[in-house]
């Protein structure tokens, strides 16, 4: 049996495309539509009925949840969804949930009352809200961690590699004591750098105590007061891995604080290329993740989940970079 697959590769156009022609859709040209009228004809393709009628009253907005649309993460994230959104013919809401379940299950229910075309999102982690979007059929894709519940196409970057790879740098920098400032528990993107920074130094045979690693939100204040209980004693450790860049604000903020020096006398890595990096003295070592791109692979598959229904989900998984620089080498 023919899918809308088989009948965008006919007509010469994308998946999302497709769908759009076959809803009649008035945005898609109308040289284009008719190719796609041919090859569903010639291909006797007859649409899945159950999804037909889910999606029926759909509009041509996707919804797009963030957990803190201040992150320079989510942002890149933002404009990579946004520039393929846009070139298949759709439009963006961005939602930011801050973390918090309760705004995320807001603009859950706004997407599906407003019959949203579907929805990309970062979860907190809380499976009734993405249980809500299942419920309706709403084309759903996770980025920068699962959804919770039955698979979903999710796009990912590997942290525990690149927090494991940070941490290695760090140590062979010469740093001995080398601590973690990370996200709340439970949240994936903050464990998976916790654990990739462990398993760094254990494969050294390094010092893995708790009193080295510190949690907080991903924001600049509390990062800032986790710096300040780690770093303003006599057993400070010598070097930080930051789990984000709004973090690392915080965590700079503090050193100067207390006149620490960067490099000589805390190396730190953080994640996420911000756009001050390159400016302080001497400049931000850091994991830069591949955001635009996270946003536009999200894009792709939900255009292709909007158009086909029955595919199997997919999960990617992105590689991030380390970019060393002053603030990550002992003078």
């Amino acid at each position: 049996m023919a899918t809308i697959s088989d009948v965008a590769a006919r007509a010469g156009v994308s998946v999302a495309t497709a769908s759009r022609a076959l809803n009649g859709k008035a945005t898609v040209d109308p040289a284009m539509a008719e190719r796609v009228l041919w090859a569903a004809e010639a291909l006797d393709y007859r649409p899945n009925a159950l999804a037909r009628n889910l999606r029926r009253q759909e509009t041509d907005v996707v919804a797009l949840v963030i957990s803190d649309v201040e992150n320079p993460f989510f942002t890149a994230v933002a404009r990579g969804v946004e520039d393929v959104a846009r070139a298949g013919g759709y439009s963006v809401l961005l939602c930011n949930s801050d973390e918090s379940v309760g705004k995320e299950r807001e603009y859950v229910r706004v997407a599906v009352q407003d019959r949203a075309a579907g929805v990309i999102i970062s979860s907190t982690g809380d499976e009734r809200n993405t249980e809500l979007l299942r419920a309706d059929g709403m084309p759903m894709v996770a980025v920068d961690r699962p959804a919770p519940g039955a698979p979903a196409d999710t796009v990912l970057v590997d942290s525990r590699q690149a927090a494991a790879e940070a941490t290695r740098h760090l140590l062979a920098q010469g740093y001995g004591r080398v601590g973690c400032i990370t996200g709340p528990e439970g949240i994936r993107t903050a464990d998976d750098r916790l654990a990739g920074y462990r398993e760094a130094l254990r494969e050294a045979g390094m010092d893995t105590s708790p009193h080295l690693v510190r949690r907080a939100p991903f924001k600049e204040e509390g990062a800032a007061a986790a710096a300040r209980r780690m770093l303003d004693g006599a057993e400070r450790p010598d070097a930080l891995l930051v789990a984000s860049s709004s973090m690392a604000t915080g965590v700079l903020h503090t050193m100067r604080d207390l006149a620490l020096r960067p490099g000589r006398d805390v190396g730190v890595v953080a994640f996420d290329e911000a756009s001050w990096a390159t400016l302080v003295d001497p400049p931000l070592s850091v994991v830069s993740q591949p955001a635009y791109d996270v946003g536009t692979t999200a894009a792709h598959l939900l255009l292709a989940r909007i158009g086909d229904a029955e595919r199997a989900p997919e999960t990617t998984v992105l590689s991030a970079e380390l970019v060393e620089r002053g603030r990550s080498r002992k003078e």
